[in-house]
């Protein structure tokens, strides 16, 4: 692992990290309790608690570290060399020939040796 991404853990981590599981708590129980309220104020209270309880873990040791890591793994996603549709196509038309060869292989196999079970067997 990265050793600047390891964020030291503080004193306050487990009363953080207390207030988020007590965020998420108080999200199911609200959205279970409001039931009868429309939907979209319930999504728009929940996306609400979320962001806070976003918030609040980032606050965290941890929290930090997955920020630093998320950050880096986009980074590393926009390295990658995404092959074009025709490569994307041709590919997916080779895999999609090998299996169908394979199918046929295979049931042919299994034609014959059901075949020959059934001579031995009678």
């Amino acid at each position: 692992m990265n050793p600047k991404a390891e964020a030291p853990d503080s004193r306050l981590d487990f009363v953080k990290w207390l207030v988020v599981v007590l965020l998420v708590v108080v999200g199911v129980v609200g959205n279970q309790y409001y039931s009868a309220q429309p939907i979209l104020y319930r999504v728009l209270a929940l996306l609400v608690i979320a962001a806070v309880a976003a918030y609040v873990a980032l606050q965290t040791g941890k929290g930090k570290a997955f920020f630093v890591l998320a950050k880096e793994a986009r980074a590393e996603i926009r390295k990658v060399v995404w092959p074009t549709r025709q490569e994307t196509t041709q590919t997916t038309l080779i895999v999609v020939a090998v299996v169908l060869v394979m199918a046929l292989l295979l049931w042919g196999l299994d034609s014959l040796l059901g075949w020959l079970v059934s001579l031995i067997v009678g």
